[in-house]
């Protein structure tokens, strides 16, 4: 099981990191080591995240990292 980001999503990411950083960078560090904990994980506990109220029965769920939320989907070998 692998978890790919999608390029919207690694873009998002990386706008978050940047904006946390320009105010303090080490918090910026700290954010993007938990979202890597937190989307690693989902590697073992694939279905560990909630399922998103907004798209009930579409079987996207979701990972929460401080304020940010991080949609995703299992399909086979891939979240």
């Amino acid at each position: 099981m692998i978890v790919r980001l999608t390029p919207s999503a690694r873009a998002r990411f990386l706008a978050a990191v940047a904006y946390i950083h320009a105010d303090h960078p080490p918090a910026a560090r700290d954010f993007a080591d938990r979202v890597e904990a937190a989307l690693r994980r989902l590697i073992d506990f694939p279905e560990s995240g909630r399922m998103i109220p907004e798209f009930e029965g579409l079987g996207f769920r979701e990972v929460l990292v401080d304020s940010y939320r991080f949609f995703y989907r299992v399909s086979s070998e891939v979240i």
